[in-house]
């Protein structure tokens, strides 16, 4: 009885705080404010990053002893999820999933502690780079090498595809070494550290770092071999569940833009959404979304359950494939759904399209994921 009441509490709890994040988005960010935003670096608000984080959502997944709120994913989920449908691009998941739990991970408490203090405060916005080529996931090795000599660390290298670089104060950096793998922190001001803003299809922008011998103090080093691995493999896949939860808030978002169309755009003198092939087509998508909600939930108990077994980042591929397909389908169906005008500059439409595309390719597709699953699920799975 005191594990229902306390699952149910925690529903309840997820329920406010959804409200909460539908709240924010009506009153402080709109598809208006991200058009503002898109092509300008560095492609989001920093003042409203702070009231994020006064919401208390940069710290979601931060442990108490560092400021944080120490939830799980299930309510992150409900703030990826909700933010998405307004395509609010503050860097929530490069910094409060990816670059948060990789800290989280990593044995270097001193600095660890202090990073995350300032990840939740909304002080410290941190990116972690790790891809170096297209089609890397950074789980073979880095070209990027540290050498660890004198009490200091020499960085040399380059790295690509960095989410979330555009006004980070530092990066969270993979690299090979004597010792094997290694993660470490990098300044944004780093002597020697160049970045170059690439622009993406949403409005947004990635970036790429090069390390021309970069000098750090021996103490920047926040994880060495086998557990800078295993941090970054945990945190790679801890926001590839939220890129699902923020794809399943994308597509959700289309569709309902897509139904209220159906119901007001008027033919021959009656509404379009009363022509049965319509109705058929809008069917299918709801099922698509009802499907991905279904298999990220049951990813995202995986991962507040039981975080390290194999079944759990299985279960974060089929979700991920899921959503990324699913999203790709009912963004696109929802432009030709729109008819002519869905195909314009000025259709709301098309800019959930182009957060499906990067957020679908972004951490792997659906057929990388559909092939780690075959190789990661159990026998018995479904």
């Amino acid at each position: 009885m005191q594990a229902i009441d306390t699952a149910s509490a925690r529903a309840d709890d997820r329920r406010m705080l959804a409200e909460s994040v539908a709240d924010f988005a009506r009153r402080a960010t709109d598809v208006a404010r991200v058009r503002k935003w898109r092509g300008t670096e560095p492609g989001f608000d920093r003042g409203l990053w702070r009231e994020m984080a006064g919401m208390g959502w940069t710290g979601l997944l931060v442990p108490e002893r560092c400021g944080g709120m120490a939830l799980g994913f299930a309510e992150m989920a409900e703030v990826s999820r909700g933010l998405a449908k307004t395509l609010t691009p503050e860097p929530l998941l490069t910094c409060a999933v990816l670059a948060a739990r990789t800290l989280v991970h990593c044995q270097n408490d001193a600095l660890g502690a202090e990073l995350l203090a300032g990840i939740a405060k909304g002080e410290t916005i941190a990116a972690v780079a790790w891809q170096e080529r297209a089609g890397d996931l950074g789980r073979h090795g880095s070209a990027t090498r540290v050498e660890i000599a004198g009490g200091q660390l020499t960085l040399s290298g380059s790295k690509r595809f960095v989410m979330g670089a555009a006004d980070a104060d530092g990066y969270i950096v993979s690299a090979s070494g004597g010792t094997g793998g290694a993660l470490v922190w990098v300044p944004a001001q780093a002597a020697g550290l160049s970045l170059v803003l690439e622009p993406l299809a949403d409005g947004r922008f990635t970036g790429q770092l090069t390390f021309d011998g970069v000098r750090l103090p021996e103490q920047n080093l926040l994880a060495p071999g086998e557990v800078a691995q295993s941090a970054l493999d945990r945190a790679v896949d801890e926001a590839t569940a939220m890129a699902s939860a923020e794809l399943l808030g994308v597509m959700s978002q289309a569709l309902e833009m897509t139904l209220d169309y159906l119901r007001t755009r008027v033919q021959f003198n009656r509404a379009i959404g009363g022509f049965q092939a319509l109705q058929h087509r809008a069917v299918d998508l709801y099922i698509q979304e009802q499907l991905s909600s279904v298999v990220l939930n049951d990813a995202i108990a995986a991962l507040d359950e039981r975080p390290t077994e194999p079944a759990t980042s299985a279960a974060v591929s089929r979700a991920k494939a899921r959503c990324s397909d699913a999203a790709s389908l009912i963004t696109r169906q929802a432009i030709q759904m729109h008819g002519a005008i869905g195909f314009t500059e000025d259709s709301d439409v098309g800019l959930y399209v182009k957060r499906a595309l990067i957020l679908s390719a972004w951490l792997g597709n659906s057929a990388y994921h559909r092939r780690r699953f075959l190789r990661l699920a159990p026998a018995d799975a479904e």
